[in-house]
């Protein structure tokens, strides 16, 4: 199984940025995973929250194939410890889906189309995090995923 993030706008902190390439770098040892960053929406001052999310929505579905997985990171979604989240991860390479999409969004979220084609949402909190700060938090989060399944000693409970 393929794993991609789907993501809109470049990480600005470099920082943060070097955080985020080391996990990737770390999880290419257990699966191919891919980081899709789609450029920011142009002229986002003229466009409604509603147009804004409509732009940002053709853009991720544009990314997506016919035969792939979508699930959305969403404030609505459902909830995971790490441990249940790895077990959800071992259901989904075990189903023999090809690739898992998992998408955050914009600043307002996802457009209905995008909302309509998901087959799921997970919330990695209750919290709100920086758009940036959630692409570091969940491929470390898949990372540790890994970690768990191979019983190596990244996971402690």
């Amino acid at each position: 199984m393929n794993i991609k993030l789907i993501a809109i706008g470049k990480t600005d902190s470099k920082q943060l940025q070097s955080l985020i390439d080391e996990y990737v770098k770390r999880l290419s040892f257990y699966v191919k995973f891919e980081l899709d960053i789609i450029p920011d929406v142009k002229n986002v001052k003229n466009l409604s929250e509603a147009q804004q999310k409509q732009k940002e929505g053709e853009f991720i579905l544009n990314r997506l194939s016919p035969t792939d997985q979508l699930i959305l990171l969403d404030e609505n979604g459902k909830s995971f410890s790490s441990v249940s989240f790895s077990e959800e991860l071992q259901k989904k390479m075990n189903s023999g889906i090809k690739t898992l999409v998992f998408v955050i969004g914009g600043p307002y979220g996802f457009s209905d189309e995008v909302y309509q084609k998901a087959q799921g949402k997970i919330s990695l909190s209750a919290m709100t995090f920086s758009h940036q700060m959630v692409r570091l938090f969940f491929i470390e989060q898949v990372y540790r995923a890994f970690t768990i399944l191979r019983n190596e000693p990244y996971h402690h409970q």
